[in-house]
C-alpha cells in the first residue's frame, strides 16, 4: 500500500519518471521509449518523409512515415491525417520552425490520453518521443532520479 502512494502525489498526480515506455494505440506503435521534457510545451514525436498530399476528391491531407526504416519499431506503414495544423514550435536550441501538429492517443501508466503531437524528424534524437509540459500539466510530477515508472507499475499489477 505503501508503494502505491508513493507513485500517487497530491491532487492524484502520478509521479513519472525522467524517461518512460509510452504506446500508441491509434498508430500501432507499443512501448517506445520517450524522453519527458519540462522544459518542451509540444510533445514530439520522430517521423520521415512528411509531406501534404492532395487527395483525387481535392482534400488536402498529410503522409507520413511513422519513425524511420533504420529504427527498431519502424513498421513501414504509411500514415495520413486529414486533420492538423501547421504551427510555429521552438525546437530545442530555441529556432522558430514550422511543423505539423496532429492529435493521437497516447497510453500511459495504462490511461489512454488524446494529446497533441509536433512531427518532427528527431532522427539525430537519442528518444524519438518527447513528452512536453502540455500533456504533463495537471496529470503528472516528474521525478527526475527515476525512469520507466509506468512500466515497473505495469508489471506489479500483472504479479497480482
Amino acid at each position: 500500500m505503501r508503494e502505491e502512494n508513493q507513485n500517487k502525489v497530491k491532487s492524484e498526480k502520478m509521479l513519472i519518471g525522467r524517461r518512460e515506455l509510452v504506446s500508441f494505440p491509434e498508430l500501432d506503435i507499443e512501448e517506445i521509449e520517450a524522453k519527458i521534457d519540462t522544459g518542451a510545451y509540444t510533445s514530439a514525436i520522430h517521423c520521415s518523409d512528411i509531406h501534404e498530399e492532395t487527395m483525387p476528391d481535392g482534400t488536402v491531407v498529410i503522409q507520413l512515415d511513422l519513425l524511420d526504416p533504420s529504427h527498431p519499431q519502424y513498421n513501414h506503414k504509411k500514415l495520413q491525417f486529414s486533420e492538423y495544423d501547421l504551427r510555429e514550435i521552438k525546437n530545442s536550441f530555441g529556432d522558430v520552425q514550422e511543423r505539423y501538429v496532429i492529435k493521437t492517443r497516447i497510453k500511459l501508466f495504462e490511461e489512454e490520453i488524446e494529446t497533441e503531437f509536433s512531427l518532427s524528424d528527431r532522427s539525430d534524437m537519442k528518444y524519438p518521443v518527447l513528452i512536453g509540459r502540455k500533456l504533463l500539466k495537471g496529470r503528472f510530477i516528474v521525478d527526475v532520479c527515476r525512469k520507466n515508472i509506468a512500466q515497473k507499475s505495469k508489471s506489479k499489477q500483472k504479479k497480482k
